[in-house]
């Protein structure tokens, strides 16, 4: 299993969690973004830095990924292109995309697009809590374990 992450919008409690999971298990790790970030030094750890353009960073993940790798992000088109190719999806929260639901994120996400593009006040994501990153980590530890079997 390699881990792969949609780097940009990754929030850096997330990334420290990734990083001690990369030491603690040996798997590798690999950020992909459009600007440079703070990565600790790690043979198991790498950045890879795309150039700057719509979808540069999900377009070289897709890319990269081989079937049984887990990617976290909260792109859900990423994440159903990740599904398609028979990878996992996870997103900083800690919820699992899976082939089942996926189509029925997509289809809120699409809502949602239209409504703020015909001026409709949709609000944010809710604040980023404890109980977020403890999801999160609980959530990865049980990926990776099913992974390594």
């Amino acid at each position: 299993m390699h881990i792969w992450v949609d780097a940009d919008a990754c929030p850096s409690v997330i990334k420290d969690i990734l990083f001690k999971a990369a030491r603690r298990t040996g798997l590798p790790l690999s950020l992909v973004a459009n600007h440079s970030m703070s990565v600790p030094p790690d043979k198991h750890i790498t950045l890879t830095i795309v150039p700057s353009g719509f979808d540069a960073a999900d377009d070289y993940i897709v890319e990269k990924i081989e079937a049984g790798d887990l990617v976290i992000t909260g792109d859900i088109p990423l994440a159903a292109d990740i599904l398609a190719k028979n990878a996992k999806a996870m997103n900083t929260r800690g919820d699992e995309y899976d082939k089942s639901s996926i189509r029925a994120a997509l289809t809120m996400r699409d809502f949602m697009d239209t409504m703020r593009s015909s001026g409709e006040h949709t609000g944010g994501p809710k604040a980023f809590s404890q109980r977020d990153k403890q999801n999160f980590a609980n959530a990865l530890d049980r990926m990776i374990t099913a992974g390594m079997r």
